[in-house]
């Protein structure tokens, strides 16, 4: 059975469903829940690097703000959030790795077409992660 989960979000507000899904599984296995969202460093040509550091800086902060509600929902600890900038993919494998996770939940958007040959973070989660993974397809609008 599951002893550690990481719950991988973009905190978007379609994601309540997926939320959901993580409270039962964590209810069922009783494993203990980490939560994480990495926001993706602005990549400035070189014209825009002026500000890129203060925008980068309001995007943490909004961030945590929505990951700081997330956690009430499950009523997690400010130790079991992680919130990072960098390349997602990386970011979420390197926390799983680090804090012996043996399964990341995350959702997936199932792309097509080009998008499916171009990949997708889930995907790149897949397989790169070292433990179980469970994709949840988000609902479509």
């Amino acid at each position: 059975m599951y002893k550690h989960i990481l719950f991988a979000t973009d905190l978007l507000k379609n994601t309540d469903f997926l939320v959901e899904k993580v409270k039962k599984i964590q209810e069922y296995t009783q494993a203990k829940l980490t939560i994480i969202h990495v926001v993706e460093p602005f990549y400035p040509y070189s014209d825009m690097y002026y500000g890129v550091e203060d925008l980068e800086k309001q995007q943490l902060k909004e961030a945590q703000n929505k990951l700081d509600l997330l956690s009430k929902q499950f009523g997690i600890e400010k130790t079991n959030q992680v919130l990072k900038l960098g390349q997602i993919k990386a970011m979420i494998l390197e926390v799983a790795e680090e804090r012996n996770v043996d399964l990341i939940v995350c959702g997936s958007h199932g792309r097509h077409g080009i998008r499916l040959l171009l990949g997708s973070i889930a995907n790149a989660i897949l397989h790169g992660a070292k433990c179980d993974v469970l994709t949840v397809r988000y609902l479509e609008e």
